[in-house]
């Protein structure tokens, strides 16, 4: 992990509402946040969802969470999630029994996999066209019934002219997805920012900025947001 100093201004690259809801957490920390996507979440329009045989839903983002929401009314099956954000996301939209893994989705699978006996039917994963981790194959290898349901897909999305204009006086960009990660190295190849630091969720996403120029790239010490964000604290700060 490369060290830098504290930002001031914090781009936020992931797609809204998450965007949105980040930014407060660091308006919160002190820092000037940034609010421009470099995805974002298009749902599908696929028929109804079918819940035969659900006993569960596993959930690996807040934009499952609501891709799902907007398409069913159902909120009482057990729902499993990757973090406490995602977490945090289902009770906001009413689903009464959330377990939060604390993880990331090889931590989601074992949780569920430890669970197995109050799993007796389906377990539903939303997810969008092209997951970042293969849960599906997680638990089928851990004996669990799986049906993955595509709801949405995620697609990169150009940075506003004013983005542009600003570049030079932003100091760290959040990045939360390999996808993300991938977007932030096409559009920095146009507009070089060698001052830019990169704080990354994952070892994974930081290992898909190689090669971007920045001055820095900084990996949370687990996959959640709080540790992302601790980032932005200069070492032994409050």
């Amino acid at each position: 992990m490369t060290s830098a100093a504290p930002p001031r201004v914090v781009w936020i690259t992931r797609a809204r509402p998450g965007a949105d809801a980040t930014a407060a957490r660091v308006a919160a920390l002190g820092f000037e946040p940034l609010v421009e996507p470099l995805l974002e979440v298009r749902p599908s329009t696929d028929p109804p969802i079918d819940l035969t045989d659900v006993c569960a839903i596993a959930f690996t983002s807040a934009n499952a969470v609501t891709a799902f929401a907007e398409r069913s009314s159902e909120r009482g099956l057990q729902v499993f999630t990757v973090g406490d954000a995602t977490a945090a996301a289902a009770r906001a939209l009413h689903f009464s029994n959330v377990l939060s893994a604390r993880g990331d989705v090889r931590a989601l699978a074992a949780a569920m996999a430890a669970r197995r006996r109050e799993l007796p039917g389906v377990i539903l994963y939303p997810a969008a066209a092209q997951p970042a981790r293969d849960l599906a194959g997680a638990l089928d290898a851990a004996g669990l019934r799986v049906r993955q349901l595509t709801l949405y897909e995620t697609v990169a999305v150009e940075p506003k002219p004013a983005l542009i204009a600003r570049l030079p006086r932003i100091d760290g960009v959040l990045i939360h997805s390999a996808k993300a990660a991938e977007a932030l190295v096409a559009f920095l190849k146009s507009h070089p920012s060698p001052s830019l630091a990169a704080y990354c969720f994952s070892p994974q996403i930081a290992r898909s900025l190689h090669g971007a120029g920045l001055a820095a790239v900084l990996i949370a010490d687990a996959p959640n947001e709080a540790a992302l964000l601790a980032l932005l604290r200069p070492a032994g700060g409050g």
